[in-house]
């Protein structure tokens, strides 16, 4: 996001997206979502997000980003399935701009909550490509074609573009991606929605960088993945102590557990789970500190 105008660090309210897949009830995470309706996403800093806090309160993150010359370059959501979601692929830069797009969807799950035996697909099996995805789709088959990965809490999965995926039930995820939603639906277990298997078929790749991710213990927070688009650390902050947080890129931080407060030069910001403190700058530190212990993410997008 390129910036003219200095805007300190602000919160955001998260949007919540109703999915045919998602729950009626998000707690703990959230006490109401102000719909009947299933919700599978909560966007923290989706462009319809409004800010909360500071000069911008009430209005939409992309107005404000539009204003400051730009646009977020992270969405950062966190996703609720209480039923298979369908299997799908994402478009990288140069596919999705060939389609009349504006970038394609590189994206990362770190698992929150896992049940015992949850999985989530990531890839096709060895040796299956387009010819075998569409006859398994029109045979309803195609679940047996995908490699399904086991899963637990604090487990980070990278999801190349190109890469064929599904996420199953008994999982929270934390995913944070390219700001983009463009999604081809390859098969959706016979659920009356819109299937897009011919641009599906073009833009997926047989084999892809996408996995497990293992983390690395840097300087005082742990890196969860590394990659182009994004970069997702891990901090944990003990009771009645503070800590120093940089960025080199804008981004925000997602608290996890616990509460704490960023210190800004306009004040204070509350850091609770499952909501975004948006630092829009991409430069310079911010101060974390807390009471009781704080546990929280920070997406960066490089500069």
């Amino acid at each position: 996001m390129t910036i003219g105008t200095k805007v300190a660090p602000f919160s955001l309210k998260p949007w919540f997206s109703e999915r045919v897949w998602g729950k009626s009830d998000l707690k703990p995470w959230y006490e109401e979502t102000g719909t009947t309706e299933l919700v599978g996403e909560a966007w923290l800093t989706g462009p319809q997000c409004l800010v909360e806090s500071g000069p911008y309160e009430g209005q939409t993150l992309a107005s404000v980003a539009e204003k400051m010359g730009g646009e977020f370059p992270l969405l950062v959501k966190i996703l609720f399935p209480a039923d298979k979601l369908s299997v799908q692929v994402h478009p990288d830069d140069v596919q999705a701009k060939a389609m009349g797009e504006t970038r394609g969807k590189t994206e990362c799950w770190y698992v929150l909550e896992a049940e015992p035996g949850a999985t989530v697909a990531l890839g096709l099996k060895p040796g299956v490509g387009a010819k075998e995805v569409a006859a398994s789709v029109e045979s309803g088959t195609m679940e047996v074609l995908l490699e399904h990965v086991p899963v637990s809490v604090g487990d980070m999965l990278f999801v190349d573009a190109g890469t064929v995926h599904a996420i199953g039930p008994g999982v929270v995820l934390l995913e944070t991606q390219q700001t983009s939603d463009v999604t081809y639906r390859l098969y959706d277990y016979g659920r009356p929605r819109e299937l897009h298997l011919e641009k599906g078929l073009q833009v997926m790749k047989s084999k892809t960088e996408a996995g497990k991710v293992a983390p690395r213990e840097m300087d005082g927070f742990t890196r969860l993945i590394e990659q182009k688009y994004f970069v997702v650390d891990r901090f944990e902050i003990s009771s009645r102590s503070e800590k120093t947080v940089s960025f080199a890129g804008a981004g925000c931080l997602v608290g996890l557990t616990g509460s704490g407060v960023v210190r800004t030069t306009d004040g204070e910001l509350a850091l609770t789970p499952g909501k975004a403190v948006v630092v829009p700058m991409g430069e310079g530190d911010v101060v974390v500190e807390t009471k009781a212990g704080v546990s929280f993410v920070r997406c960066v997008a490089p500069v």
